[in-house]
């Protein structure tokens, strides 16, 4: 079987992919994330997810390469990583009280074959006051994540449900969806 590469250096979809327990590689794709005019949440997700394992896989011939990308969604704007802490605090507090739609695409490319997954999850957050905006930034410091909350840590109390039909895919790399990628590429899964 041809190699396994992961064209991503997030340290969460390292370890999503982890659990698949295949052994992969990771790479640094080298693609411009901004959102092209005009360009909707969910087509900049799949868009991205293919750039960046066409980036990987130009470096890397014949091997598979999976390329991820999640774009939250606020009302059809894209919401990007905060990077700083007053970013984080706005992105949270336009989306209290409010549903947030997070694409999570998937591209896996490889010898003469390609396949696209797409999860969208819905996120209802809870009212959130300022002061607990605050100290959730304090205590989690999201500023590396789409929408400026970790689900898997402490940003799971800021919601009142989920709708998805995947819960990785919250978290960057929708194993579900991946999975099926992958067995049709040839891989065995435990």
């Amino acid at each position: 079987m041809a190699s396994l590469i992961l064209a991503s250096t997030s340290v969460y979809r390292r370890e999503l992919l982890e659990r698949l327990r295949l052994p992969f590689d990771c790479a640094r794709p080298d693609v411009d994330e901004q959102p092209r005019e005009g360009e909707p949440p969910v087509v900049l997700a799949q868009r991205l997810a293919r750039e960046k394992a066409m980036a990987a896989a130009a470096t890397s011939p014949g091997a598979w390469v999976i390329g991820s990308d999640q774009v939250a969604d606020l009302d059809g704007h894209p919401l990007g990583k905060p990077g700083d802490a007053a970013s984080a605090r706005a992105q949270l507090a336009a989306m209290s009280g409010g549903v947030v739609r997070f694409h999570t695409a998937v591209h896996l490319h490889g010898p003469g074959a390609s396949w696209d997954a797409l999860d969208t999850t819905e996120v209802h957050f809870r009212q959130l006051g300022r002061e607990e905006i605050a100290s959730y930034i304090e205590a989690e410091q999201p500023l590396d994540c789409a929408g400026s909350f970790k689900c898997e840590g402490l940003g799971i109390s800021l919601f009142d449900a989920i709708r998805t039909s995947d819960p990785t895919a919250l978290v960057g790399l929708p194993l579900i969806a991946l999975s099926r990628l992958l067995r049709q590429a040839g891989f065995t899964l435990p």
